[in-house]
């Protein structure tokens, strides 16, 4: 691994110091409604990547 990526790498301390820090910023309680929109945000997401493919490949049939 070269030297100026060293910083970068995460490993197990630095995904424990960030989840001591979300849990002191949030709390608890709040942490499963965070993730409940994360995963609804996510959804929309792949819902609208699939439609626009979708979209893609019936223009590209009408080119034909």
């Amino acid at each position: 691994m070269n030297t100026y990526m060293l910083p970068l790498a995460i490993g197990a301390p630095q995904i424990i110091l960030i989840v001591v820090v979300v849990l002191l910023l949030f709390g608890g309680k709040k942490i499963p409604e965070l993730m409940k929109g994360l995963g609804g945000g996510i959804k929309e997401f792949k819902k609208a990547s699939q439609e626009d493919t979708k979209e893609n490949e019936k223009i590209d049939d009408t080119k034909q």
